[in-house]
């Protein structure tokens, strides 16, 4: 009996940043030996190689210079990135563009979460941007501003018809009023309704590895058409069956229990990885930001807690950085390294990043070539882009998951036998 199979898989990647999902998705990435699943990797001393998976990034788009140039220079493939508005490249395809490449198989994005996040304004749907990120001042289509965006993405899905999707936010699109079942809705109607959209799921990323306190919502949808028989029936389920369901299992257990699952990662194993920035050629580590200790009535003015996870890495101005030590007048309770003359300073570019499970040769700061300006991607963007981030080992898990499930439901030879 035959089988199907196809090596490579294309993926589509829109609102990319600086590569999170898309590193995630390709996987052959380093991180941690804790933070990895302890399976399928090859280690490197404190870290460990993740396996290649079979999908490929095609195309990948942003609004934001700053992660363009972080993306091109860790993944230097020319032509994949386009510079542009999701709504921008949805009309020049409408007018006859050749826009998005043919034989999509996965569409991911992690559409803007700042009007869903319950760190802001939490305008959802009636944003106060519009699609390129700049404040509203006349009247422009209500799809067209940064809070429907979702649904910019759906469109594409309609032009490329994948077979399945993958959308991520913020956990707090979930307790916004209704806005996460029109979501799923919207979602659903893609390709005439041809989709079959599973119940969103917050996944915890301290539960896959990733050593940070960090939960987003992810909606995964499936083109009912190209499923198999078996397969479309048990995605419809009410409960759907352990062995077709999409979404990852846990590996580590930080808000969840069960057998062989690993022990959450401390800061302090990452960390021991890192010279400290006054002793270190890498600019991701050597620079960070100064900006003074505010107060502990002030978000961000904390030490973090260096035996357990680290707080979510949020993409934030200088003053909001996390503390890596604070001093004793502050309240330091690392009182071994301040006593060895350890400077009160906030986390470095690389230390998020870690955090983030981004591996540790991942250019953030980088300096200018012809020296007419320091930085061609400074410690502030570096801030900004790390934090808008997908933790790649978390879309690696979501992308191995997709994988282990693609020929269960693609598979003719899994359809019932007559």
């Amino acid at each position: 009996m035959m089988t199907y199979t196809q090596d490579r898989l294309n993926l589509l990647s829109l609102f990319s940043g600086c590569g999170g999902m898309d590193l995630g998705f390709e996987g052959h990435f380093r991180v941690h030996e804790r933070c990895a699943p302890g399976r399928e990797e090859t280690r490197a001393g404190d870290f460990a190689w993740l396996e290649r998976t079979r999908f490929d990034v095609v195309f990948a788009n942003d609004i934001l210079e700053e992660a363009f140039i972080a993306w091109s220079r860790y993944f230097r493939r020319e032509g994949v990135y386009h510079l542009e508005s999701i709504v921008d490249l949805v009309k020049a395809h409408r007018q006859g563009a050749p826009v998005f490449p043919g034989n999509v198989d996965v569409v991911t994005g992690g559409f803007p979460c700042q009007d869903f996040s319950l760190a802001g304004a939490r305008r959802g749907f009636h944003s106060r941007k519009d699609h390129r990120g700049n404040a509203i001042r006349d009247e422009v289509a209500r799809e067209e501003t940064r809070g429907k965006l979702y649904f910019w993405m759906k469109e594409v899905i309609d032009i490329t018809r994948p077979r399945a999707f993958i959308a991520e936010n913020v956990r707090g699109l979930v307790n916004l009023s209704d806005v996460k079942e029109v979501i799923q809705q919207d979602f659903s109607s893609a390709d005439g309704g041809g989709y079959i959209v599973l119940p969103p799921r917050v996944l915890q990323a301290a539960n896959y590895g990733v050593p940070q306190s960090r939960e987003r919502v992810i909606f995964i949808g499936v083109r009912a058409a190209a499923l198999n028989a078996r397969a479309r029936e048990a995605l419809q389920e009410e409960t759907i069956p352990e062995m077709y369901d999409p979404y990852p299992r846990p590996t580590h257990a930080y808000s969840t229990t069960g057998a062989n699952l690993k022990k959450p990662v401390a800061l302090k194993e990452l960390f021991a990885t890192l010279d400290e920035p006054g002793q270190t050629t890498d600019l991701s580590q050597r620079f960070y930001s100064r900006a003074k200790y505010m107060g502990a009535h002030c978000q961000g003015q904390k030490e973090i807690n260096m035996d357990g996870v680290g707080p979510t890495i949020r993409s934030e101005h200088h003053g909001n950085i996390e503390f890596r030590r604070l001093s004793a007048e502050h309240g330091g309770r690392m009182t071994d390294e301040l006593a060895r003359g350890m400077v009160e300073r906030r986390l470095t570019p690389r230390e998020c990043a870690l955090v983030q499970t981004f591996p540790p040769d991942f250019p953030f700061v980088i300096p200018r070539p012809n020296r007419a300006r320091q930085f061609l991607l400074s410690p502030s963007a570096a801030y900004k882009v790390i934090g808008n981030a997908v933790p790649p080992l978390l879309a690696y898990h979501i992308a191995r998951r997709l994988e282990e499930v693609w020929d269960l439901y693609f598979s003719p030879d899994n359809a019932p036998r007559e």
